[in-house]
């Protein structure tokens, strides 16, 4: 009775997404080491990058890159003093402030984007099919809404609204 315990698909699920998600973890973290980043460093730039404006509410930039809110405010520091982020108040509530990406936070994502990318393409998405592709992003998208609804927190909220929690 054990061993069908051992060989729960779901066990395997979870162990080749763990595989997987390490593998391709450390080519990245290497990938970017190379433009003096860390893999959050990288994370903040593309979050910002991605957002309307180019800016989060900090406290939303932590809720989706799951720092703490001490967490976040240290790696905004570190990209604010090299100049890639730039921190702004929000004008209504003194409580609330904005990461902001700077013009050489462009810059440099977009000197580090071309490696970055040919290196998803190699190691990741190039391995599928384009219907494996988006089947494993829907699901993938069904995962993490379930286990990190606050993921997206601020994506979609208009950028010039200082709302608090």
């Amino acid at each position: 009775m054990t061993e069908h315990l051992f060989d729960d698909r779901r066990i395997t699920a979870m162990g080749l997404f763990t595989e997987a998600f390490t593998g391709l973890t450390a080519r990245v973290s290497g990938q970017l080491a190379t433009h003096g980043l860390s893999l959050v460093e990288f994370e903040v730039l593309i979050r910002l990058a991605r957002s309307p404006r180019s800016q989060l509410r900090m406290t939303d930039l932590a809720a989706q890159t799951q720092l703490t809110t001490s967490g976040i405010t240290r790696v905004v520091d570190r990209l604010e003093r090299t100049g890639l982020v730039r921190r702004e108040a929000c004008p209504t509530d003194r409580r609330s402030s904005f990461a902001v990406l700077t013009d050489a936070g462009r810059t440099r994502m977009e000197e580090v984007l071309p490696g970055h990318l040919e290196l998803i393409e190699h190691w990741f998405t190039g391995r599928l099919m384009p219907d494996q592709l988006s089947q494993l992003l829907d699901s993938l998208r069904v995962v993490r809404d379930a286990v990190r609804p606050e993921a997206t927190s601020g994506a979609a909220r208009n950028a010039s609204e200082c709302e608090t929690r």
